[in-house]
């Protein structure tokens, strides 16, 4: 088998075994991005050279000896560049590791490379970025996903083994839907968000995507944990998430949600998800029909407390610190105001005098109190399911991934490609993607993902119903074309 076609399991097996070195993992590597990347345009940046230097003193004894794991460009890794996609932070670099970071060095993995994304994670498709566009390994002319575009892009076209991404409203599982891979976000607090640049700071959390479940199972039982600079991170113990990983669902009860399965489903999707129901059945899950009634106000609920959030920590982003500077301000008023309306793009300005709104006297009572007020109602509505039901199932996405420049002048028809992913952030409780087939759309295969949820906390069930579903199926083991 190709190096670069290992998982990260396969991969560390190897490497202990002695039948592969870290350097020649890192030069296949390098070779295999040289050949897709002009494509795909993943990568911001990477630099094969550190990471050799840095393979020389890696111990391989440890739980991720040498491994190299990509980034997406909100996450810190100091020296390197952290721009969130941004011209505003334009040559920024990292003055320390976030706290997920750490914890892969301290397991001896080899941080490479920043991964394109959303301008500050703002977007569904990776079209935001102030850089580059990136773009679908099954099909070029189509959209990743975003926010976590090139995390997801990267890891389907093998240019990077795992990757880290940030999950705000389903920014890590919508592109692994669209991309046909694996993509984690753990419960509220689970990982510390110390050294991810915040977007929305009761929403945003990091984790993996990989190409199998048990490799996002592997990343998160090393990045997990309480973290004393995080004061939302939580101080529970954190499992070995890889071990119990289950191959049959016998004994689950996985409930449907009567409010995901509506008109607006894609008929490819709805026929890929039908099939896998229909193989959850055959591994021995009772599936049940359940309610979350408050679902059709989970895209206002966000769109009003992310905006809100986001207008209050992009404050910070004023051209007298760091980053981007307009050139020649006559004063500081148009220093703020100049460096602000030049290093920012459409959709963060968007974003930012919504949130502004919406926070401001007169209006905080009639949208942002009471969005937080129906928040509550969509956690009680999990909360209740989950006192019958294992797990709940339904599509990651209501559609295969569209064409390059459809949505970007519909703003509202870009929101809803995050109809089904949004409620998890809104409730705090974990949700994975695992590929479950493919849409024939154009003489292109097209991947569909499947999203399981479980209760706050329980990553273990989520990843173990998760692995019964993947491991039978042949899905998560093709790759694309390119």
């Amino acid at each position: 088998m190709e190096i670069v076609n290992l998982t990260l399991y396969e991969l560390r097996q190897k490497i202990r075994d002695g039948e592969l070195s870290v350097c020649e993992v890192l030069e296949a590597l390098g070779e295999r991005i040289a050949a897709t990347d002009s494509t795909v345009g993943a990568y911001l940046d990477y630099n094969i050279e550190r990471a050799l230097s840095e393979a020389r003193n890696v111990d391989l004894s440890l739980p991720l000896g040498g491994l190299p794991i990509a980034i997406k460009d909100n996450i810190n890794v100091k020296g390197e560049l952290c721009t969130c996609a941004s011209k505003i932070l334009t040559g920024y670099r990292a003055p320390y590791d976030a706290t997920a970071i750490a914890r892969l060095k301290s397991a001896g993995a080899i941080p490479f490379g920043r991964l394109n994304m959303d301008e500050f994670a703002m977007g569904s498709s990776t079209e935001n970025s102030a850089y580059q566009l990136t773009r679908n390994p099954w099909d070029p002319s189509r959209i990743p996903g975003g926010s976590s575009g090139g995390s997801a892009a990267s890891v389907a076209a093998r240019s990077a083994f795992a990757a880290l991404g940030s999950d705000t409203g389903g920014s890590i599982r919508q592109p692994a839907a669209h991309c046909g891979c694996v993509g984690l976000k753990p419960s509220y607090g689970r990982v510390s968000r110390y050294g991810l640049v915040a977007f929305a700071s009761s929403l945003d959390q990091i984790g993996p995507l990989a190409r199998s479940v048990r490799d996002c199972a592997l990343l998160l039982s090393v990045i997990a944990g309480h973290d004393p600079a995080d004061s939302t991170s939580l101080d529970a113990p954190v499992p070995d998430y890889t071990a119990n990983l289950r191959e049959d669902l016998r004994g689950i009860r996985l409930g449907i949600p009567k409010e995901y399965f509506s008109e607006g489903i894609d008929s490819h999707v709805r026929s890929c998800i039908e099939t896998a129901l229909q193989h959850c059945k055959e591994l021995g899950a009772e599936i049940v029909e359940i309610s979350l009634p408050h679902t059709p106000y989970a895209i206002s609920t966000y769109y009003i407390i992310a905006p809100a959030e986001a207008s209050a920590n992009l404050a910070r982003f004023d051209g007298v610190r760091y980053g981007y500077r307009t050139a020649n301000p006559a004063d500081i008023s148009e220093l703020y105001f100049n460096t602000r309306a030049e290093g920012f793009g459409s959709e963060v300005k968007r974003r930012i005098i919504l949130g502004t709104y919406v926070l401001s006297s007169g209006y905080y009572d009639a949208y942002y109190l009471r969005a937080q007020k129906v928040r509550t109602l969509i956690r009680r509505d999990f909360e209740q399911a989950f006192q019958s039901v294992d797990a709940i199932v339904c599509p990651t996405s209501p559609e295969p991934a569209f064409p390059i420049g459809e949505r970007t002048s519909d703003p509202l028809k870009m929101y809803l490609s995050d109809i089904f992913t949004i409620s998890a952030n809104l409730a705090g409780i974990c949700a994975i993607s695992v590929p479950c087939g493919f849409a024939q759309i154009n003489g292109k295969k097209l991947p569909v993902g499947l999203q399981f949820l479980c209760n706050f906390l329980e990553e273990q069930k989520l990843l173990s119903i998760a692995n019964a579903y993947e491991v039978t199926t042949p899905w998560s083991r093709q790759s694309p074309p390119i």
